[in-house]
C-alpha cells in the first residue's frame, strides 16, 4: 500500500496516483493496483477525477467493480463509467447475497466488456475467476458444481483423501478424522458460500440464511474437550464423560449428544458410499449449523407396543395371542424412508 501521508486522507488523488507509479518503479514492483474511491455515475466532478487518474497512470486494465445486488441500475451505472472513464473489464461483487447477479450480467452486453472476476466475500479465498456458463447455472438454480470441485481439489490432498476413503470402508473413521475433515473444509472458505453452489440451493434459501458458521467452532470445541481414547472410541462416551466434555467445551450435554449422533449418522452413510453403495435415506446427515438430523426419517425406533410383556403368565399368553391375531404385514411404500410405521 502506498500512502505518502499516512493517516491523512486529504490530498490530490491524481498526484497520489502518479507518485504511486513512481514509487512502484523504484521498488521494482511488477503489479500496481490503483484503487479509487467509490463514486456514482451521476457525479460529474468525481467522474472527471477518475478520468484524470486514468490519463495520469496509463493503466493496462481499468476494472469496474459493481455490486451484484444493485439490480437494473447496474446497466445505467456501467454505461456512465464506460463512456466517462473507459473500462476494460468488470468485477462482480457480493455474489453471496440474496441476488443471483442476473441484472449485473447485462453489464457485459451493454458495455461490450467482459466480467473478469467475481467475489463471494471479503477474503482472498472468496475472490475467483468469472465463468459465464457457471454463473448461468447459478441463476437457473442449477448450482456451480465445477467451481465447487475446483475449490475441493485445491484444499484436499489426494493421498489424504484416499487414506480417508480406506478408513471409511474399514469402519475405522474416528472423531479425530471428523475434526480433520472440518478443518479441511474451512480451507475452502465459507461453508455457506459452498452450500450455495449446490444444485437447488435457491430452494433452501431460508436454511442458508440461518446457517451458523460458528457452529463449526462449537463442534471443534466439543471434540477437543475429549480425551484421545474418547475420540478414537465414541462408544465409551457414557453420561459422566459427556457431562465433563460439555463443561470443558462450554456447551450443554444436549449439544454433545447431538454431535455424537451426527457423527454416527455421517460415518454410517460415508461407509456405505465408500463401498460403492447408496445409503437408504431421504437426506444427508445434518451438518453443523443446519439444524441436524435426517430429512424425513428418524432411523430405527423402538416399538413401544412390543417393548414390554406382562409378568403374569396368563396375561402374557393372552397378549401374545392377541398380538399374533392382530399383526399385519409391514413394508409397502415409504418403508425405506422411515415412513412405513
Amino acid at each position: 500500500m502506498f500512502a505518502p501521508e499516512p493517516g491523512n486522507s486529504v490530498g490530490d488523488p491524481v498526484k497520489v496516483a502518479k507518485e504511486s507509479i513512481k514509487h512502484a518503479k523504484q521498488k521494482m514492483f511488477s503489479v500496481v493496483i490503483v484503487d479509487t474511491a467509490g463514486r456514482l455515475g451521476v457525479d460529474k466532478e468525481l467522474m472527471a477525477e477518475a478520468k484524470a487518474i486514468r490519463q495520469a497512470v496509463n493503466p493496462d486494465e481499468v476494472l469496474f467493480v459493481i455490486d451484484a445486488m444493485i439490480g437494473q441500475d447496474a446497466v445505467n451505472v456501467a454505461r456512465a463509467f464506460d463512456e466517462g472513464v473507459g473500462i476494460t473489464g468488470v468485477v462482480l461483487s457480493k455474489l453471496d447475497g440474496d441476488a443471483r447477479g442476473g441484472a449485473a450480467l447485462s453489464v457485459s452486453s451493454v458495455t461490450g466488456k467482459p466480467i473478469i472476476f467475481s467475489s463471494t466475500g471479503e477474503g482472498m479465498d472468496d475472490f475467483e475467476q468469472f465463468y459465464p456458463d457457471r454463473m448461468a447455472s447459478r441463476i437457473l438454480d442449477m448450482g456451480d458444481v465445477l467451481t465447487l470441485i475446483e475449490q475441493t481439489q485445491k484444499s484436499f490432498d489426494e493421498a489424504s483423501a484416499r487414506e480417508m476413503a480406506e478408513k471409511l470402508a474399514k469402519d475405522t473413521f474416528t472423531l479425530d478424522d471428523f475434526l480433520d475433515q472440518m478443518q479441511q473444509l474451512r480451507k475452502m472458505g465459507s461453508l455457506k458460500s459452498m452450500l450455495a453452489m449446490m444444485p437447488g440451493a435457491g430452494q433452501m434459501r431460508n436454511q442458508l440464511e440461518n446457517f451458523d458458521e460458528r457452529e463449526i467452532d462449537r463442534t471443534e470445541a466439543i471434540i477437543r474437550s475429549m480425551t484421545k481414547a474418547e475420540r478414537l472410541q465414541p462408544k465409551i462416551l457414557n453420561g459422566s464423560r459427556r457431562s465433563r466434555i460439555a463443561k470443558g467445551s462450554g456447551m450443554t450435554v444436549t449439544d454433545v449428544n447431538s454431535l455424537v449422533n451426527r457423527f454416527d449418522q455421517a460415518a454410517k452413510m460415508m461407509k456405505t458410499v465408500a463401498k460403492g453403495g447408496v445409503p437408504q435415506m431421504p437426506g444427508m446427515p445434518g451438518m453443523p449449523g443446519m439444524g441436524g438430523g435426517f430429512i424425513g426419517g428418524r432411523g430405527k425406533q423402538k416399538d413401544k407396543k412390543r417393548g414390554s410383556k406382562s409378568g403374569n403368565p396368563a396375561k402374557r399368553a393372552a397378549e401374545d395371542a392377541g398380538r399374533t391375531l392382530g399383526e399385519k404385514p409391514t413394508g409397502g411404500s415409504g418403508s425405506s424412508f422411515g415412513l412405513g410405521q
